[in-house]
């Protein structure tokens, strides 16, 4: 069962590293999509990732239109604060691809405006603008997991 998570164009390392935690511990692939708002190899980074780089199945992606043309067969699903539909609502097929945005902008417009019924949100007050990158990626990575049972998991 293999769950992919996908950063396009992250610009927090700290965050990054934390989701490639997330990702080693579950299995998750994770995908990077350039420009990154660091370089891989950014203490930073690596810190917040701590030992579970060797763990982690990491794919980086020149652009998004790349990443689109390579996987474009695969279900996919946008998170994004404009969604509306709540990420629970949702059955999360395997080897399906959870796209998240980059910290200060989200994902483009284009790309929401292409997809709105793959759409996908976190619920959250009114007023606030979004959550963070890591916390919302561990929502929904454990949202999936749970989805399955927690298989392969223990």
């Amino acid at each position: 069962m293999a769950f992919n998570i996908v950063l396009v164009e992250p610009e927090i390392p700290q965050n990054t590293g934390n989701i490639a935690r997330t990702c080693a511990a579950t299995g998750c692939n994770l995908h990077l999509v350039r420009p990154l708002g660091f370089i891989p190899d950014d203490k930073r980074l690596k810190r917040a990732g701590l030992d579970y780089w060797e763990d982690l199945n990491l794919c980086f992606h020149d652009s998004l239109n790349d990443f689109l043309r390579i996987h474009d067969n695969r279900k996919m699903f946008f998170v994004t604060t404009k969604g509306k539909i709540c990420y629970t609502n949702v059955e999360y097929p395997e080897d399906c691809f959870l796209l998240f945005g980059k910290e200060t902008a989200g994902l483009p417009e284009w790309l929401l405006k292409a997809n709105q019924e793959k759409c996908i949100r976190i619920p959250m007050l009114a007023d606030t603008r979004s959550l963070n990158l890591a916390n919302s990626v561990s929502m929904l990575t454990y949202e999936y997991y749970r989805q399955k049972n927690f298989q392969g998991l223990s």
